[in-house]
């Protein structure tokens, strides 16, 4: 497949489908190593302008990071860390939720994650949102630290 191709569908108007293409993406990565070779692609999403395309996003490479033996996710670290404080709050917890998922498939990544996710500020998001990004939070962090 192009990548062209790639980013087209995962970030097509029709949500339904975009969302059906990386779900498939997705469970594919947990059991084969056939998309990485576009991981350079789907980073290049992380901070598309829609909320929705990064979500995907997030979770594909989270997805990919079992594979990632050429060590491309240590270039892209540091922006898929910037969105535990997404403007998006969905999208902060989606990925608080994916880096357990990255954690896991690189160990050395735990410190740093862990760090992040205890200085992270909430402060930006609303009162009815900030306990759910706790709770997001704490069930990653018991994840990486058992």
């Amino acid at each position: 497949m192009m990548k062209e191709s790639i980013i087209a569908k995962l970030t097509l108007k029709d949500d339904k489908f975009a969302c059906a293409f990386a779900d498939k993406i997705i469970l594919e990565s947990q059991e084969t190593d056939e998309w990485y070779e576009y991981f350079n692609t789907f980073a290049s999403l992380l901070n598309h302008p829609k909320s929705l395309v990064r979500n995907r996003v997030l979770y594909i490479l989270a997805a990919n990071a079992q594979w990632d033996e050429d060590n491309h996710f240590d270039a892209i670290f540091d922006d898929y860390l910037a969105h535990v404080t997404d403007e998006k709050p969905i999208t902060a917890r989606q990925c608080i939720k994916a880096l357990a998922q990255v954690g896991l498939a690189k160990p050395q990544y735990i410190p740093k994650i862990l760090s992040c996710l205890k200085n992270a500020d909430l402060s930006k998001y609303k009162d009815s949102m900030r306990p759910l990004i706790k709770k997001d939070i704490a069930e990653t962090e018991s994840i990486l630290k058992t």
